[in-house]
């Protein structure tokens, strides 16, 4: 390991760590806010109502993720009214283009995290309150929607941590994310371990501070939970 050459690549690797967490940030917080309604209508029992969300996961949690940035970037261009359209000055650059798949694409996978929260609520709370006078969004609101959020918290992260590697993608399409950074390095220095060896610290660094914050925030919302017990012996 050249270890000059890899102080040298810090600081192009810290703009791209920066892009990363820009991409990460946005896209999750844009694919919660598209799961929590479609993870609503999806635990619905009329059909129509589900018919959506359903089509709607099928087909991002069936394709790549490669796949559907491709057509965005590639392939929304060749329509002529996306072109005359409002949209397109955002959709013409490489970075909304990606935070537009990859909130689709996470938006996809939090929306069967949600539902399978949802649905898992005790109906006993539910019908309890009813009881005392709860209209049916006062339900959701205070009961079933907080309830779901706090189980669904630990799969979550899981998702924020692969939707973090899945970014990587970004760098297909012109942007120098880590990745997209680390290969434009290498094309000058020729140097494939200390380039992706130092990519990859990054995306520990990142990935080693998202989970204790979501061990902490999963400890503050279920402060019953001990840490398991370890038999000796």
């Amino acid at each position: 390991m050249d270890w000059d050459v890899v102080l040298g690549m810090l600081p192009q690797l810290a703009l791209g760590a920066v892009l990363t967490l820009k991409l990460l940030v946005v896209s999750g917080a844009a694919g919660f806010c598209i799961a929590v309604p479609m993870s609503l209508a999806k635990a619905s029992r009329t059909w129509w109502v589900s018919l959506l969300p359903r089509t709607y996961v099928f087909f991002f949690r069936g394709t790549p993720l490669l796949v559907q940035l491709f057509l965005v970037y590639y392939g929304l261009g060749q329509f002529v009214t996306v072109r005359e359209s409002f949209f397109w000055p955002v959709i013409y650059d490489a970075y909304w283009c990606a935070i537009l798949t990859f909130s689709m694409h996470t938006g996809a996978y939090i929306t069967e995290i949600l539902r399978g929260a949802i649905q898992a609520v005790p109906p006993g709370e539910i019908e309890a309150a009813r009881a005392i006078g709860m209209t049916r969004a006062q339900v959701y609101r205070r009961i079933v929607l907080p309830r779901a959020f706090r189980m669904a918290l630990p799969a979550y992260g899981n998702e924020v941590i692969l939707m973090l590697k899945a970014s990587a993608l970004a760098s297909t399409i012109t942007l120098l994310d880590i990745t997209g950074a680390a290969r434009t390095l290498y094309a000058k220095n020729y140097l494939p371990v200390e380039t992706f060896v130092t990519a990859g610290a990054f995306y520990l660094v990142i990935t080693y501070t998202l989970t204790h914050m979501l061990w902490f925030l999963e400890r503050r919302l279920h402060p019953e939970r001990k840490e398991p017990v370890t038999i000796v012996g």
